[in-house]
C-alpha cells in the first residue's frame, strides 16, 4: 500500500507470480530480503515524490468514499486536513490513493457531537447520504407545543451531522452532492428543509442544480450539487455553462480491446436466459425493468452500487456472444477515476470496486465545479486572512 502498487505491479517488480504473492499473503511462506527491500525502496520513492507542500486552501472530505470529491478539488490546489468514511472497504481503497499517513476516520457523528476534533478548514466536502426526513411547518409544530427549526427538523438525519459542523467550523464554502431525487423527497419538502437550513439557520449564500455527466464520460448520471458561500458572492451554480453532452465521449472510449476481457466478465448462459425472461415478463406488462446492452457508440445508463449483482444496467456488446460486465478497471475510467496519465489503484475484490464506483462521483464533473468555485474560494480564503481571523472567531 505504501509503494501504491497493485497485485499485478507487485508481482512485475519483484518478478515473480501473483499466485507467490497470494500465498505470501495467507501466510504461507515469506518474501525473500531482497524482495522486501525493493518494495521498501518503491514505498520510499513514491512517498518522497508526493509529499505535498502547503496548499492555497484546506478542505475536509466526508462520507468521503473513495475519494471522488477529493480528486476535483486536489486538481485546483486544495489539501486536505480531514477524511470521515463509515465503509472499512472504501477507506481501504482511500488510503491506497491518497497516501498522506492520516487514515480516514470513521463515523461522522462522533464528530458532529464534538466538533473540535476536526481541523479548522476553508472548504467543506461531503456527498452525504440522504435518510428521510420532513417538516410539518412551523405553524402547526407552534400549535402543538413542538419545537421546530434545524434541530427538530433534520435531527437523526446525517444531513444534521453535516450541518451540525458547518455551523460549528463556520467554513468559507461548501460543497454537498447528493442523488437527483433529493429535489422530489417527500413532495419536496426533504430539499426545502435542507436549503432552509442552510440559507436562513447557518446563514450561507446557497445555490443548487442537478447535472448530468455525460459531456465529461460516457454515462448519464444526474446528481444534484449544492454550494454555499458564507460571505455574499456572485457565484450561481445556475449560471455556469456547462459543456454540450452531444459532444462528450462514447463508451468505446473507456473499454478494453475485446481479447484482453478475460471471459469471466462475459454472463453465463443461465443468467443471460434469466434476464431475457425478466425482461419479457415485464415488457408484457409494459414495463421498462430489465437489461441494456451498449455498444461503443452509446452512453449507458448510471453505474449503480448493485452492479456486482448481475450487471443488467449497464452490458456490453459483443458480438456474436453473450453481453458481459464492464471491469472494474473500466469503471475507474467510465467515473473518471482513472485516465491516461493518472492511474487508481483498486483493492479487494471486484464486488467491493463495483459497489464503491457505484456509490461515487463522477471526478471530471467535481474537477469542473472546484475549477469554477475556484476564484471565488480564493477570494473567501484571501478575506478571512486579511482580517487574521479564524472561522470560529468570526462566528463568534
Amino acid at each position: 500500500m505504501r509503494a501504491g502498487l497493485d497485485l499485478a505491479e507487485a508481482a512485475a517488480l519483484l518478478k515473480t507470480s501473483q499466485r507467490s504473492l497470494h500465498r505470501y499473503d495467507r501466510g504461507e511462506g515469506e518474501p525473500s530480503a531482497l524482495a522486501m527491500e525493493t518494495l521498501r525502496k518503491a514505498a520510499d520513492a513514491r512517498e518522497e515524490t508526493s509529499a505535498k507542500p502547503q496548499r492555497a486552501f484546506t478542505f475536509i472530505d466526508l462520507f468521503a468514499g473513495i475519494g471522488g470529491l477529493r480528486r476535483g478539488f486536489e486538481s485546483i490546489g486544495g489539501h486536505c486536513v480531514f477524511t470521515s468514511e463509515w465503509d472499512r472497504h472504501a477507506q481501504e481503497t482511500y488510503q491506497l490513493n491518497f497516501r498522506d499517513n492520516r487514515p480516514p476516520e470513521g463515523d461522522i457523528r462522533e464528530f458532529s457531537a464534538e466538533p473540535e476534533k476536526i481541523p479548522d478548514h476553508d472548504l467543506l466536502l461531503a456527498g452525504f447520504p440522504c435518510q428521510p426526513f420532513s417538516i410539518a411547518g412551523v405553524s402547526k409544530k407552534n400549535a402543538l407545543g413542538r419545537p421546530h427549526g434545524f434541530l427538530c427538523d433534520t435531527q437523526g438525519t446525517l444531513f444534521y451531522d453535516t450541518a451540525e459542523i458547518i455551523r460549528a467550523k463556520q467554513p468559507a464554502a461548501f460543497l454537498l452532492e447528493n442523488v437527483k431525487n433529493l429535489e422530489r423527497h417527500d413532495g419536496g419538502n426533504t430539499f426545502r428543509t435542507i436549503m432552509n437550513v442552510l440559507q436562513n439557520e447557518l446563514g450561507y449564500q446557497v445555490s443548487a442544480r442537478v447535472i448530468s455527466s455525460e459531456a465529461w464520460v460516457p454515462q448519464k448520471r444526474e446528481r444534484i450539487f449544492i454550494v454555499g458561500f458564507r460571505e455574499p458572492t456572485t457565484f450561481d451554480i445556475k449560471k455556469l455553462e456547462l459543456p454540450d453532452p452531444a459532444k462528450g465521449p462514447k463508451l468505446g472510449s473507456i473499454l478494453d480491446p475485446h481479447d484482453e476481457v478475460d471471459p469471466k466478465y462475459t454472463l453465463t448462459p443461465r443468467l443471460w436466459e434469466y434476464l431475457q425472461a425478466y425482461k419479457a415478463k415485464h415488457a408484457e406488462k409494459g414495463n421498462g425493468f430489465g437489461y441494456s446492452v451498449f455498444g461503443p457508440n452509446a452512453v449507458t445508463r448510471t453505474l449503480s452500487a448493485r452492479y456486482y449483482k448481475d450487471g443488467s444496467e449497464i452490458l456490453v456488446e459483443q458480438p456474436g456472444k453473450r453481453p458481459r460486465r464492464l471491469t472494474p478497471r473500466e469503471c475507474a475510467r467510465l467515473m473518471g477515476f482513472e485516465k491516461e496519465g493518472r492511474p487508481f489503484l483498486l483493492h479487494g475484490s471486484d464486488t467491493q470496486a463495483y459497489r464503491q464506483f457505484g456509490n461515487s462521483v463522477v471526478v471530471p464533473v467535481i474537477e469542473f465545479l472546484a475549477q469554477a468555485m475556484q476564484p471565488y474560494i480564493e477570494a473567501a480564503v484571501a478575506r478571512s486572512e486579511e482580517r487574521g481571523s479564524t472561522p470560529e472567531q468570526e462566528a463568534a
